[in-house]
């Protein structure tokens, strides 16, 4: 039979005006009453990445004779969530400050990234992160994250309860309130870091053994009572197979502002051959820095700027997106 001009298109004719990358995650293609239905996968997609994908092929199959409308539907709507913990053996190294200005700097580099506040007796992020009035409010009972001024949404403990209040709360309640901020409604966000309370306690075994993380991150200062803590916290981590991506020295050297002279009051290059030991990555230092100080107090991560404080934080963010796209495969 000799088609003629009104005949609907078939798959091939569909399929051929795609790209080829773009074809190749069509699973379907057909034609229904002058309507082209186009099914891809798209489960490895993220944000922006899953809108082009799908823009391409509306465009694409707009050209086609015999198409009047054209329905898109992407596969793997669940994103796939990538997850760091970000711990240390014991409180006051700076892991909240590491992890605020992690999230900042993947932010700068495209990633939609979130940042959860599992310090839950000691919650930091709503300032670190420049946003203390507002107040997360939740739909069906979901909690939907708060966006800071520097790109990045976050939940925490501190957005929940009054300033100033203290939590006495026994360890299945903490582990209880840890699994709403990761349940949350993150919608797009792709990656999120989760600064984790000091120490070995209730928190980490909760979100080990029911929100596993991807890797995890361990920060210590230089000096050896603050390594011996940060190892055990990686056994734990160890322990619930989750892989060590490496170890940041924190609070590494201080330059005087006013001779330059750098002085190293915690020690030096501790952590560096702690991970060398430990054949763990050492994945670098971050300053003992006034300026870091005050800008994560005024709630201006010190990631947002061009300076050397900045490119410390980079660095170690330029580290931990290589593993994640290894990993990733």
């Amino acid at each position: 039979m000799t088609e003629t001009p009104n005949s609907a298109p078939s798959e091939e004719q569909l399929r051929a005006v795609l790209p080829g990358e773009v074809d190749a995650r069509v699973k379907s293609a057909k034609m229904v009453a002058g309507r082209a239905i186009i099914v891809a996968e798209a489960g490895d997609l993220f944000g922006k990445a899953r809108d082009d994908l799908e823009a391409i092929i509306q465009e694409k199959m707009g050209i086609v004779p015999g198409v009047d409308e054209v329905r898109v539907a992407l596969m793997g709507d669940r994103v796939r969530r990538q997850m760091i913990a970000i711990g240390s053996g014991k409180g006051g190294v700076g892991k909240s400050t590491l992890t605020t200005n992690l999230a900042v700097a993947f932010a700068k580099m495209g990633r939609k990234v979130g940042v959860i506040d599992a310090d839950i007796y000691g919650p930091s992020q709503p300032r670190l992160l420049g946003n203390e009035s507002d107040r997360p409010v939740a739909e069906n009972e979901q909690l939907i994250p708060i966006s800071s001024p520097h790109g990045v949404k976050f939940l925490s403990m501190g957005s929940l309860v009054n300033p100033g209040k203290a939590l006495a709360w026994r360890g299945p309640m903490a582990g209880s309130a840890l699994g709403q901020l990761v349940d949350a409604r993150w919608e797009d966000t792709d990656l999120l870091l989760i600064d984790l309370p000091p120490g070995t306690g209730d928190v980490q075994l909760s979100m080990m053994q029911k929100h596993k993380p991807d890797g995890a991150l361990l920060v210590s200062t230089p000096q050896d009572i603050a390594l011996l803590d940060a190892a055990r916290a990686g056994q734990l981590f160890e322990q619930g197979d989750i892989p060590i991506i490496g170890l940041v020295e924190n609070m590494s050297g201080y330059a005087c502002p006013h001779c330059g002279e750098t002085s190293d009051p915690f020690g030096q290059g501790g952590v560096e051959k702690f991970a060398d030991t430990l054949e763990i990555p050492f994945l670098g230092r971050i300053p003992l820095s006034l300026e870091i100080r005050q800008k994560s107090d005024a709630g201006t991560p010190p990631a947002l700027a061009d300076d050397e404080n900045a490119a410390a934080f980079t660095a170690i963010a330029e580290q931990l997106r290589g593993w994640l796209e290894a990993k990733a495969g």
